[in-house]
């Protein structure tokens, strides 16, 4: 994680009243009464009403729901790419649901690490660069950045692929790319939007394994999906309906 940090004095006393025994709450989001209203014309259309919920650094969550049940309004508010129209959401001890745009920006680049479903990446560029990618924006020098691009690859099992270009990978491949571009800033959160989507059966099953080895060396990992299969990889699972948590289960 960057030095760059974005508590303010207040955040900073908050925490200090959540500390327990000098040591930070693992608590890593925690949203409170979040509405989510879009204006179509005269009428208010609520994509999310009143969701609350917390997850705890170490979690492997899927959000689950069908078409319109709210989990990619859900997700884009998780990823900072949106702001609640009502509630609080804090992520890594700061209310981002009060937050301006830049602050939103460097959230977005230091604190959670995107995953898509059609990979995202610069097709004249090398994976090595695709994966630098979010180093440059946050203004990291040449040299530091090559040494992590290649960490981050390498944590994804393609140390071997750094000079290849998107069209000399395999979609898998791509999408190790895309895993490790997301890894490489050590983000609070790795969030995954359909990152199967665009994988056939087999491929898909190697990056849910991928998954789970990163979960298990202590990475934070929400999959937002609406396969069953592969919410079950997941360790918890939260089902959306009409903008409204149906059921939240832990299931190992």
């Amino acid at each position: 994680m960057s030095d760059v940090t974005f508590a303010s004095p207040v955040e900073a006393v908050i925490n200090a009243k959540l500390s327990v025994n000098g040591k930070q709450p693992t608590t890593l989001i925690s949203m409170r009464n979040i509405w989510k209203t879009y204006q179509m014309g005269a009428e208010s259309v609520h994509a999310l009403h009143g969701v609350s919920f917390d997850v705890h650094k170490g979690e492997y969550i899927a959000i689950i729901g069908p078409s319109g049940s709210g989990k990619s309004t859900l997700m884009n508010l998780i990823g900072c790419l949106d702001t609640p129209s009502q509630g609080e959401y804090w992520l890594a001890g700061k209310n981002v649901s009060e937050m301006d745009d830049d602050e939103l920006a460097r959230i977005r680049n230091q604190e959670v690490g995107f995953v898509f479903q059609t990979f995202n990446l610069l097709a004249r560029a090398t994976a090595l660069h695709n994966v630098e990618l979010p180093l440059i924006y946050g203004g990291i020098g040449s040299s530091k950045r090559h040494e992590m691009a290649k960490q981050a690859l390498a944590a994804v099992d393609l140390a071997d692929r750094v000079t290849h270009r998107p069209n000399e990978l395999s979609g898998g491949q791509r999408q190790r790319v895309a895993i490790a571009r997301a890894l490489v800033n050590q983000p609070s959160i790795l969030l995954a939007d359909e990152p199967t989507g665009a994988l056939d059966t087999h491929t898909s099953m190697e990056i849910m394994d991928l998954f789970e080895r990163l979960h298990s060396e202590g990475n934070t990992i929400i999959v937002v999906t609406h396969e069953h299969d592969i919410a079950a990889r997941a360790h918890r699972i939260i089902s959306i309906r009409d903008g409204l948590i149906e059921k939240d289960e832990k299931i190992r």
